[in-house]
């Protein structure tokens, strides 16, 4: 695969492949904050969290990403072969930025559905407090947002909730993103 062989990150969709970009200082500590709250509060669970470098392969769908973070739980479906691809992650968090948010809601979006492992896909605003959390239950996928600092977002199937006020610690300090 190129992508192992090259110094840039791509994601590859419909046998395309996409440059990605850096990421600003609020988008990075979002990641930071989530990556570490997820990975405290799993330990021993036989879950693993993962930042930004972890591929994940939809192979019903043809995209292969690196979601700003994931969570897969045991039994792990590592690419055998090198150990840097995933395909059944139960967690994926995208941060939103101006240039990826229609992509993120829509196209990804509707692929990752095609994930059957997938449980929680968070949407995460740094422009403002605001999380977007699609949950699968026995009936579907259902949709609510948490636009409080003193709000919490449950993550049912690995038993974890997120303060909002813990996921933009250091972003937002009662305005919005700075």
């Amino acid at each position: 695969m190129l992508e192992r062989a090259s110094r840039e990150k791509s994601e590859y969709l419909d046998g395309a492949m996409y440059a990605m970009t850096g990421a600003s200082r609020a988008h990075s500590l979002i990641v930071g904050n989530v990556f570490v709250l997820l990975r405290t509060k799993l330990a021993g669970s036989g879950c693993e969290t993962h930042a930004s470098e972890i591929r994940v392969r939809v192979a019903e769908s043809g995209l292969y990403a690196y979601p700003d973070v994931l969570v897969a739980c045991s039994p792990l479906d590592w690419d055998r072969e090198h150990m840097d691809m995933l395909e059944n992650p139960v967690v994926i968090v995208e941060v939103l930025s101006p240039t990826t948010e229609l992509y993120d809601r829509n196209e990804r979006w509707a692929r990752y559905q095609q994930l059957t492992s997938l449980q929680h896909y968070l949407l995460v605003a740094q422009n403002r407090c605001q999380v977007d959390h699609f949950h699968r239950d026995a009936a579907g996928w259902r949709f609510e947002s948490v636009a409080d600092l003193n709000g919490h977002i449950g993550l049912d199937g690995i038993e974890v909730s997120l303060s909002m006020a813990d996921v933009y610690e250091r972003v937002i300090d009662g305005r919005d993103v700075g």
